[in-house]
């Protein structure tokens, strides 16, 4: 129930980033939207609506924020129509990235996506090129605090969680995608903080990259997440300890 979870790590440093661009409201707007959308204005009937507004009050939107977004996905007249997808491709160093959009400009994103996995070491590969190296998992982050982290592993997994990585007091837990809410208000009812929850596409396999390949990696994703169709980047690069240092150094 041990190790270095570099899934927390890189939520951590993406947070940081979207903060700064301010651009983490916008792309949390448009999920909630989306999500009404497809599912209806009333989060208790809609799961995937529900998940949107809590990684929304994770990320300390105001609720009238959030509401403004519900409405803008419900109402008559009134909804975005913004169409999901996915683009695959492959970084530096043979990384494989996968990227999920919303966007109301289909050729506009794939012109957009394509640029940046040029101009930065990658190419931009056919559907299923890469998609097959990920799977679709609950994830949830949460601060042990004043408690040993292995016991709250094991709340965790009493609650049935698949599997729970330790760090300096952070948990990073893993699960199906419809244990994600379970999951949480066990831990929360426990005395928990959770810190963040979602569905996303985690890798199967990874690859191990050097210096110049991370650094080359890190700045693609930094440039795709810089995009405004682009919500999510996800990657199976496989960066260690030592590079990260001092690549933030």
């Amino acid at each position: 129930m041990s190790g270095h979870s570099k899934w927390a790590q890189i939520k951590r440093q993406k947070g940081v980033a979207d903060q700064r661009r301010g651009q983490l409201f916008t792309k949390l707007g448009r999920e909630i939207a989306v999500a009404a959308r497809e599912g209806g204005p009333e989060p208790e009937a809609n799961a995937r609506l529900r998940l949107a507004v809590q990684r929304a009050r994770d990320a300390n939107m105001p609720m009238d924020t959030i509401e403004r977004a519900i409405k803008r996905g419900s109402g008559p007249g009134e909804g975005e129509n913004y169409e999901e997808i996915a683009y695959e491709g492959y970084g530096p160093g043979g990384v494989a990235i996968l990227v999920a959009a919303m966007t109301d400009n289909r050729n506009r994103a794939a012109a957009e996506i394509r640029s940046v996995f040029t101009r930065n070491g990658g190419n931009l590969g056919e559907s299923g090129s890469v998609r097959w190296q990920f799977e679709s998992r609950g994830v949830l982050t949460a601060e042990a605090g004043e408690r040993d982290p292995d016991d709250v592993a094991l709340l965790a997994i009493d609650a049935g969680a698949e599997d729970v990585q330790i760090e300096d007091g952070a948990l990073t837990v893993y699960t199906t995608p419809s244990d994600v809410e379970t999951i949480r208000t066990a831990l929360e009812g426990n005395g928990v903080k959770v810190t963040d929850s979602e569905v996303a596409m985690i890798p199967t396999t990874s690859v191990p990259v050097e210096a110049r390949a991370a650094e080359q990696t890190m700045r693609l994703i930094e440039r795709l997440e810089d995009l405004d169709d682009v919500q999510t980047v996800y990657s199976n690069a496989d960066i260690s300890d030592e590079v990260a240092a001092s690549l933030a150094g």
